[in-house]
């Protein structure tokens, strides 16, 4: 079908449509950025285009020349029969309107903490710029420190994760945002590494699916580090490590922001004497709590 394709369409629309009808027929999975499968179509064909990503209109009765159509017909294949996610085809990743690069080193970004940062995380941050050293717990690409970097303009920053090779992609996009001067990059298993360190604030989006989850994943998924998805059997595992040793590395008035997926009904009844307070994100206010020091667990 995509030889055939290479000598029977013409324009843009005529890729597009058939990118969609490829995606659709493959019963893709749409969980790294994209909603749909037009909408994976569109932003797959404009990268590869070197078009806007916002400009699809415009192009849409646009003949492509024999080495274009190659191209984009390349990728829609590739997102199709292998299912790799169109983030590590493109080696681009967006959190709002922070581009970062990514591949198979590290998980597709995709962190309701961005959102948060994006507000300072108001109001339970009263002076952004009382915020003096930060840490982000798991850092993978780098994304989130680099949000944190930009939320909190008097902050120190920190950015830990076990993986070597994940820290060699977050180091790009450290550089990449000419951040090397407020961002540390550090191999560390959770807190193993951060000895005698305090923090004004901690943030991390750690592994958090069960076993059970993990074997259940969309072939989408199978592409990502498993050690930045799976944490033990019930998806908590590194959660708990958090709630364990956090307090040992905030400053007195220190706050910690976790996101934790589905887990949210699993972490209450466990910590059941703990306050959380969760916050509202725009998939609803389960996936992210948030502590002061004096309220974590003992």
């Amino acid at each position: 079908m995509y030889i055939e394709a290479k000598t029977q369409l013409q324009t843009l629309r005529d890729l597009l449509r058939f990118a969609v009808s490829r995606f659709n027929e493959a019963g893709l999975y749409f969980g790294h950025g994209s909603a749909s499968a037009y909408d994976e179509a569109a932003y797959l064909i404009l990268h590869t285009l070197h078009l806007p990503l916002d400009r699809l209109e415009p192009f849409l009765e646009a003949r492509l020349t024999t080495t274009e159509l190659e191209q984009a017909l390349h990728i829609i294949e590739r997102r199709a029969v292998e299912k790799i996610p169109a983030a590590y085809l493109t080696h681009e990743a967006w959190l709002g309107d922070f581009s970062f690069y990514v591949d198979e080193r590290v998980i597709v970004p995709r962190s309701f903490i961005a959102e948060l940062l994006h507000e300072q995380l108001a109001p339970w941050i009263e002076n952004p710029d009382e915020i003096h050293a930060a840490l982000d717990l798991c850092t993978g690409s780098g994304c989130l420190a680099v949000l944190l970097a930009h939320a909190f303009g008097n902050a120190a920053i920190d950015a830990t994760d076990i993986s070597r090779e994940a820290l060699d992609v977050a180091q790009k996009n450290v550089t990449d945002y000419n951040l090397e001067h407020r961002v540390n990059l550090m191999q560390s298993d959770l807190f193993a590494g951060l000895h005698g360190r305090r923090y004004d604030l901690i943030i991390s989006n750690p592994p958090y699916v069960s076993a059970e989850s993990m074997s259940a994943l969309p072939k989408e998924y199978r592409h990502e580090p498993r050690t930045a998805l799976a944490s033990g059997e019930d998806g908590l595992e590194a959660a708990r490590a958090i709630l364990r040793e956090a307090a040992d590395y905030l400053t007195e008035q220190g706050v910690l922001v976790v996101e934790i997926g589905h887990n949210r009904e699993a972490l209450e009844q466990e910590f059941c004497q703990t306050p959380f307070t969760w916050l509202e994100t725009s998939a609803g206010d389960e996936f992210v709590f948030l502590l002061k020091r004096d309220q974590l667990p003992q």
